[in-house]
């Protein structure tokens, strides 16, 4: 491929005692044929790549920007560019994480005007270096030392070749991120593009529940911002109400396509809206046009969601193939994001139905485990249904323990979505880092812990991010006052615009405790119905709201009878209010059994609201025990996370924020404005996932 290695061969070459003279002749001949080839191969793909300034090509540090038009200045442009000589081997040097060496070949060009000069040979060259700019050509090296790949780095971090300027105007970066690596010294990161596609049942604001809805409303645009090609597939879901003009936009493909499941011919189509960069595909099926919500309605959930959520995932295989987005398919060369059982079949029909006949065997899949509680289970005799070949029974294979067994004929066979992507998904993810440990333990793994664990090498966790612009006190519309962390001094409006509302007494000084969410028994809403006789002795409000369980909404009327000037109970949900009560509450309680991240704490804390957390999951991670003794006295934390899980230690841990909101003024607002000071954007959150991205395709698939 270049000089120095030529030379090596050679010398390797004639140093051995038994080579004869036509083998000598045969040996250069071959040597230079080989030499010409790859040196004129290498320099055209250059010069093919240049008007699109290489972008697909990995580079370690620059991209070089092709801002002209003109043909025949490109052709000049290509022409200086197949003129880069090698002058001399830079050396090797051990990258970070799990790439073994990387060899570096540099590279110069002597141009004057459009004639190309001569350049220097030998050891002259290399010692004018330091004078001369010029490309330095990296090679990737696997395991085993052979080749894998090439990286043009510049040498100084910009190419300076004269006479090019009309054809290279600039010299970009490219979203380069810097890393260290395991000795402490800064890399170049190499930036690489992806063809992303998510599959999820629900994605905002086109659907949404909870905060799986606000995550695939939410990164893919993240993502699509920072250069990747990235599609969502959801389900087009129809209920007659006003929250179908969400779908407005989507445009019928005119695709259809047949998947082969439940024992016949389905056949699906693609609506497609192209929004912010990214493409939005819906598929569409009769199964999703019905009155409530994603996944159920008043009776409960649906009984065919298995039905509905394998036409997914057989659509969302598909997608990538057969839709022309932008006049041109996704390809193979995928990276699925699935995310929650609803689209676990995904991983499971690439490793089973695709593969085996040459399909996405460059295709990766990452699973997202948003809440593991929900596995897609269903009876084994429905495992005829989802369209997979008989031998990968085993890979959704599950038995119930004996006591969660019907009767004592009960085998306790069934089918576990989840499980099967588990089993065959090249990485695996969860929304916090604390969430990752709690799924591997028996408490929390809900009989995968096991499984879990024997992959746990492969297991990483990343904390969603917020959606900065919807959620910032600055510009908020929702509130009455808007405020920054400059200027804290008009959120005490906020709250004086929350009594009034809620009919409270207007009481500025008064600590005013929040709370917004689900009202059922993950969230903890039994521990504060048990806490708030005792809550209610102290001098402060109280505000809820949410909905679920009856009982819980029946109890959180008759409290705000009971307590009418310190209590106040909002059943249901509405947006409007849910902001003037981050706004306007001092501090947010959450006292969660498991939470694998949370989100009401991140906005808590955007707003400069002191959350008060059971110390779990996602609230752990996101939560920084205040210590008032650290940092030489001025304090450090957001909040206070407290465990066991007890009425007594929440007491604790709500008397303690309230003390400090009275008597202590300077450590409430160093509270204040660390929480609001902290990076919660979903660009924070892309970055980390790009590098899964980068581990993920480092290794070959988990299953071939």
């Amino acid at each position: 491929m270049c000089e120095c290695v030529l030379c090596s061969f050679v010398s390797l070459f004639l140093s051995c005692p038994h080579i004869n003279t036509t083998q000598t002749l045969c040996f250069f001949f071959f040597s230079f044929a080989f030499f010409y080839y790859n040196a004129r191969f290498l320099t055209s793909y250059i010069g093919y790549l240049s008007p699109s300034l290489m972008e697909s090509l990995p580079m370690t540090t620059k991209y070089l920007s092709c801002k002209s038009a003109s043909s025949s200045s490109s052709s000049a442009v290509l022409a200086k560019f197949n003129h880069f000589r090698v002058i001399g081997q830079v050396g090797f040097a051990p990258l970070r994480r799990r790439r073994s060496g990387r060899g570096c070949l540099r590279l110069r060009a002597s141009v004057s005007g459009d004639t190309i000069g001569g350049s220097q040979d030998g050891p002259s060259a290399v010692e004018d270096e330091t004078e001369k700019k010029g490309l330095i050509l990296g090679t990737e090296r696997d395991g085993s030392g052979s080749v894998i790949g090439f990286h043009l780095i510049p040498q100084s971090g910009e190419v300076e070749v004269s006479g090019v300027n009309d054809s290279f105007k600039d010299i970009t970066t490219n979203s380069v991120e810097e890393a260290v690596d395991i000795e402490g010294e800064e890399k170049a990161q190499t930036r690489v593009t992806h063809n992303i596609v998510f599959v999820t049942a629900e994605a905002a604001p086109y659907s949404k529940t909870g905060g799986l809805g606000d995550v695939c409303g939410s990164l893919p645009i993240a993502l699509a911002a920072r250069g990747h090609r990235v599609m969502v597939v959801s389900p087009r879901y129809l209920n007659g109400t006003p929250a179908d003009k969400n779908f407005a936009s989507a445009v019928d493909l005119d695709c259809c396509i047949k998947i082969y499941c439940f024992e016949g011919v389905q056949e699906v189509g693609f609506f497609h809206e192209y929004r912010a960069g990214v493409d939005w595909v819906f598929v569409d099926h009769p199964s999703y046009h019905r009155p409530g919500n994603p996944y159920g309605d008043k009776h409960g959930a649906f009984g065919d969601n298995q039905f509905r959520f394998t036409l997914l995932g057989h659509a969302a295989c598909e997608a990538p193939l057969v839709l022309p987005l932008g006049g041109f398919t996704y390809g193979e060369k995928c990276l699925f994001l699935v995310n929650d059982w609803h689209a676990s079949l995904v991983p499971v029909l690439l490793a089973g139905k695709y593969r085996p006949y040459g399909v996405y065997k460059d295709a990766r899949s990452i699973l997202v485990i948003h809440n593991l509680s929900h596995q897609g289970v269903e009876p084994a005799v429905t495992y005829k249904n989802l369209g997979l070949p008989p031998e990968w029974y085993e890979a959704v294979e599950w038995v119930f323990p004996t006591w969660a067994r019907a009767h004592a004929l009960d085998t306790g066979q069934a089918v576990n979505l989840l499980k099967g992507a588990i089993v065959t998904a090249d990485r695996l993810l969860t929304v916090s880092q604390g969430y990752a440990w709690e799924i591997t333990t028996v408490e929390g793994g809900y009989g995968l812990h096991g499984l879990l664990s024997s992959r746990k090498s492969v297991l990483n966790g990343i904390t969603n991010g917020i959606d900065v612009a919807e959620w910032d006190p600055s510009s908020d519309e929702h509130i009455a006052c808007n405020y920054s962390v400059e200027n804290l001094r008009d959120k005490v409006q906020c709250k004086i615009d929350l009594q009034k509302e809620l009919g409270l007494p207007i009481r500025p000084d008064c600590p005013m405790i929040g709370f917004i969410g689900r009202l059922d028994y993950q969230k903890g809403i039994d521990l504060i119905r048990l806490a708030m006789p005792e809550i209610m002795e102290d001098d402060v409000q109280f505000v809820m709201l949410g909905s679920g369980n009856p009982q819980y909404e029946d109890w959180m009327r008759e409290t705000e009878s009971v307590y009418k000037d310190k209590f106040r109970g909002w059943v249901g949900f509405n947006v409007p209010i849910s902001h003037k009560i981050t706004a306007g509450c001092d501090i947010l309680l959450m006292p969660s059994r498991f939470e694998p991240c949370g989100l009401n704490q991140l906005y808590a804390m955007r707003y400069g609201t002191v959350p008060v957390v059971h110390d779990t999951g996602g609230l752990k991670d996101t939560v920084k025990n205040f210590n008032p003794y650290a940092q030489e006295g001025s304090g450090d934390g957001t909040g206070w996370a407290f465990s066991p899980l007890t009425k007594e230690s929440m007491l604790v841990a709500l008397k303690n924020a309230a003390l400090t909101y009275r008597d202590h003024k300077s450590s409430w607002e160093g509270l204040m404005k660390r929480g609001m000071q902290r990076n919660c954007t979903w660009e924070n959150a892309a970055i980390q996932y790009e590098q899964v991205f980068e581990w993920a395709c480092f290794d070959p698939p988990y299953v071939n």
